[in-house]
């Protein structure tokens, strides 16, 4: 049984009755962004189940690299790609597994450069934000590009929780042990918990918000680590308080570029 008028007229009481709340819909620059960093984001998957094939094939026959080499630097690959074997279906098997690594990387760098020179021809709001976000420790203009095209203007967001919520990194209620909930695992989530890591050394920013998050955010990082809390929880827990400073940061400079636009219309 078709429904359509009964939702119809539905929706047109709600909307009188002002309970429908206002969403925001992508334009085409946004639309087109997040094609590009999505498609970097199926790229990097790709790249680690790849490199998790190549090194439970090593781990198989035994093969580690020296200590003190970590793994997928400059210097692991070049010791992978001196192994040889001795029976000739575990040499195609390697050079096949081998292979894909590289063109998981050569993939990955060739999307990171588009999303490069998208953000160059997105529009100067756009752009703003982006070079406002990478002032935070952790964020790059491929992090700074995946927030932005994800989810949008930061001012629609009255509150940083309203950001934090919509991003799934909020904290499970009426449990003992906060946990995030469980959300699927996507760019404006992964994005600040990534992020997050990389708030452990102290910087130097000329940014005053950028600044703040950094001393807290470090300090913080510290102290639940201190605690006892798993690492993993922690970096949620960082990657959490980022957006906050994430909202702040990209409000400001939207507020700007608004003022500064409605100056130049005024001249």
């Amino acid at each position: 049984m078709k429904t359509n008028r009964r939702d119809a007229e539905k929706l047109a009481r709600c909307y009188r009755s002002g309970d429908l709340t206002a969403v925001w819909v992508p334009d085409a620059a946004h639309e087109a962004l997040r094609d590009l960093v999505r498609a970097r984001e199926v790229a990097k998957k790709d790249q680690l189940r790849a490199r998790h094939r190549l090194g439970k094939f090593l781990l198989r026959r035994g093969l580690r690299a020296a200590a003190g080499v970590r793994s997928w630097t400059a210097s692991h690959l070049l010791w992978v790609k001196t192994l040889r074997f001795e029976h000739a279906a575990q040499e195609a098997t390697f050079v096949d597994y081998l292979h894909e690594v590289d063109h998981a990387a050569e993939r990955v760098a060739r999307l990171e450069g588009a999303i490069d020179q998208a953000v160059e021809s997105m529009p100067a709001e756009m752009r703003a934000v982006i070079a406002g976000l990478q002032a935070l420790r952790g964020i790059r203009k491929v992090s700074a590009a995946t927030i932005v095209a994800e989810v949008g203007p930061l001012t629609r967001f009255s509150r940083p929780k309203q950001l934090m919520g919509y991003s799934g990194m909020v904290s499970r209620a009426r449990t003992r042990r906060a946990a995030a909930c469980g959300a699927e695992r996507s760019p404006r989530r992964a994005t600040p918990t990534s992020a997050a890591s990389s708030v452990r050394p102290h910087g130097h920013t000329s940014k005053e918000i950028a600044w703040k998050a950094q001393h807290r955010l470090c300090s913080r990082y510290r102290r639940l680590l201190a605690k006892g809390k798993i690492r993993q929880k922690v970096a949620t827990a960082i990657g959490r308080e980022l957006l906050g400073f994430i909202w702040a940061i990209g409000t400001q400079v939207e507020k700007e570029q608004r003022s500064t636009k409605d100056r130049s219309h005024a001249a």
